[in-house]
């Protein structure tokens, strides 16, 4: 009992005590002083856009194309044998980069060089027959005729001989020195010597005859013969077929058939593209037809190098206007010794025209670059506060950047500090130094 009127006594000042401890701060806060609540202002540094005149351009977006692409095929079908180079290799004009199986075309080749041979044996015994020499072709000189002229010629003597025989022996037999029995022998004589020779004549012109036809002849085996180098030809052309070359200088962009494959004339086996030199086909609203022509300077870039300018000039302007898209190609040609081009590559290009037209500038390290909204920003100075401006971007130029539309010339841009400003945010300024 005692020690429960103690527990009640002791209660009460220790939560007057607790009350007491909670409320002093309340009572003993002060009034809050305006210019504590006041924001506090951020010290910026800033610089002008600048205006400047610059080159008047035409921006455009395209594709590098090769200056010559071939999709190399076989001139003839067969298995692939050996493919000896590979994708990306250099190859020059001339080089080997794919061999069919030629070895039916070796053995076609052996055989009609074979029947070439002897044909060419068949002209010369035939020339020969005739005696055909670099003189042309006389049937007097031919051996067969020259043989049958003189047997000709030696009856033809004979004939005349016994003729005059038997004339002589007609007239003895007239004064009757000899009988008539020497003179019918001589007579007959004199006939069978005359028909010899008419004999031996026929036998000469048959001779001649004959030389003609082989002199004919030898026109056919000629003939014959240019037919088989002709084949011969056709065969020889064959087994280089089966060997496929590269048409001109280039690299390798495709190898599509592998060794075993069986190709035809209309499989491709390998894509060589030409690259010291690269086309530069950029879409063209039609709008700007009027303006360009060939032999202006364009200048390229790629993602791959950044701000590297490539030089080249334009080249051809398609006449047909796309009637979907209402743009057409112009091309440009861009040197590429280096080989930093390649085909494909997306690139974005400015068309230098004739004059020049005003321009505004900003610092790139005043620019920043929201994902969320995927825009460029840029912060401008002006009444003491900042105002956050959407701004459109052009190319570079060293450290600043083009802006075509967002901030005028002149305005004081803020170039540092962007990640504490906000919209109307108060800013003290200081140069650009």
């Amino acid at each position: 009992m005692h020690i429960a009127h103690r527990i009640r006594s002791i209660v009460p000042p220790a939560f007057a005590l607790f009350v007491m401890a909670m409320c002093l701060p309340g009572c003993s806060r002060k009034k809050a002083d305006p210019a504590a609540l006041a924001v506090q202002e951020i010290t910026v540094t800033t610089t002008p856009a600048l205006g400047r005149q610059v080159p008047v351009t035409l921006t455009e977006t395209g594709s590098f194309v090769a200056e010559e692409l071939s999709e190399v095929a076989p001139a003839v079908a067969g298995r692939v044998f050996k493919t000896p180079v590979s994708i990306g290799a250099f190859v020059k004009t001339g080089q080997v980069i794919c061999e069919l199986d030629h070895r039916d075309a070796d053995l076609k080749l052996m055989q009609i060089r074979a029947q070439l041979a002897e044909a060419m044996a068949a002209v010369r015994q035939a020339q020969s027959r005739i005696g055909l020499g670099a003189a042309g072709f006389e049937p007097t000189k031919v051996p067969e005729v020259a043989a049958a002229r003189a047997t000709y010629e030696s009856s033809e003597a004979q004939a005349r001989l016994a003729a005059a025989d038997a004339k002589r022996y007609a007239n003895l037999v007239a004064t009757g020195d000899v009988s008539q029995s020497v003179y019918d022998k001589q007579r007959t004589q004199a006939e069978t010597a005359a028909a010899q020779a008419n004999g031996s004549r026929q036998q000469y012109e048959a001779a001649i005859n004959t030389a003609r036809q082989s002199y004919q002849a030898v026109g056919s085996s000629e003939a014959t013969l240019e037919a088989m180098r002709a084949q011969v030809a056709q065969a020889e052309k064959a087994l280089a077929d089966t060997t496929i070359r590269a048409p001109f200088d280039g690299y390798v962009s495709a190898r599509t058939h592998a060794v075993g494959e069986f190709v035809t004339t209309s499989s491709s086996v390998a894509t060589v593209v030409r690259v010291d030199t690269l086309k530069l086909q950029l879409q063209t609203p039609e709008k700007s037809a009027a303006g360009l022509k060939i032999g202006m300077p364009v200048t390229a870039r790629v993602a791959a190098y950044g701000e590297r300018d490539f030089q080249g000039t334009t080249s051809a302007l398609n006449p047909a206007v796309n009637p979907d898209s209402r743009a057409f190609i112009l091309e440009a040609h861009f040197p590429n010794a280096d080989g930093a081009l390649r085909p494909g590559m997306f690139a974005s290009a400015r068309v230098l025209l004739p004059g020049t037209e005003n321009a505004v500038f900003v610092p790139k390290a005043a620019v920043i670059r929201d994902r969320t909204t995927d825009s460029n920003q840029v912060y401008v100075v002006g009444d003491g506060k900042v105002h956050l401006r959407v701004v459109t971007l052009g190319d570079s130029d060293g450290g600043n950047i083009r802006v075509l539309s967002g901030v005028a010339a002149g305005e004081m841009i803020a170039t540092d500090k962007q990640a504490d400003l906000y919209d109307g945010a108060p800013v003290k300024t200081q140069a650009d130094r």
